[in-house]
Order: C-alpha cells, then sequence, then structure tokens
C-alpha cells in the first residue's frame, strides 16, 4: 500500500514563497513519475507539475512555468515543490500524486494519491 503524505503548506503573503514536500511511505516509488496538482475553477484538479523517477525530466503547467520548480530525492524519498512569487490565485490544497505513466499531465492517470496540504495567500 502506497500513501503520499504532504508537507510544506501554511499561509504567505503575496510575492512570498513555499516549499511543499511529498514523502511516499510504504515502499520506494521506483519507476513512478510524481507530480502536484490544485484545485482549479471547472477542473477536478488542474496539473502543476511532473517530474520522472530520474529526475532528469520536469514539465511544468503554463500558469505556474517560472515560479514553481519540481525535484525530487531518491536516496530521502522525498518529492519537492518549490513554489515562488505566490499570487492570491494559487491559493488551494496541493495533492502529490504517483503514477507508472512517464510525466502524464492527466488526474486519470495517477494511481495513488495524498491528501493534500493547505497554501493560502493573503493579498
Amino acid at each position: 500500500q502506497v500513501q503520499l503524505v504532504e508537507s510544506g503548506g501554511g499561509l504567505v503573503q503575496a510575492g512570498g514563497s513555499l516549499r511543499l514536500s511529498c514523502a511516499p511511505s510504504g515502499r520506494t516509488l521506483k519507476d513512478y513519475s510524481l507530480a502536484w496538482f490544485r484545485p482549479a475553477p471547472g477542473k477536478e484538479r488542474e496539473f502543476v507539475a511532473t517530474i520522472d523517477w530520474s529526475s532528469i525530466s520536469t514539465y511544468s503547467g503554463d500558469s505556474v512555468k517560472g515560479r514553481f520548480t519540481i525535484s525530487r530525492d531518491n536516496v530521502k524519498n522525498i518529492c519537492s515543490l518549490q513554489i515562488s512569487s505566490l499570487e492570491p490565485a494559487d491559493t488551494g490544497v496541493y495533492y502529490c500524486a504517483a503514477t507508472r505513466k512517464w510525466l502524464s499531465r492527466q488526474v486519470s492517470d495517477y494511481e495513488h494519491w495524498g491528501q493534500g496540504t493547505q497554501v493560502t495567500v493573503s493579498a
């Protein structure tokens, strides 16, 4: 059983930064891509960023490019999302997810999900 546990959310002023972490428990997710999603108007969840097992390949959504950076440390078994230049529109629960499909941006491809961590950005 794979469990993903997110942490690092909080309340921050616009322009600030946070570092979110995702720690898979129960097993090492070898060959899995990890990703972050968040709620969005009219969507179940909006794709934020994804990274493959090797950390060689990453992909970020258009709304966060240049502001959010995804990384992973397979020795420590942690995936991180550095979020900067935060805007009130970035407010929401950020979810970590895992898939065997390489760098997928589709919610339906993700097999394992965490409970989420709340990010609130004040104006």
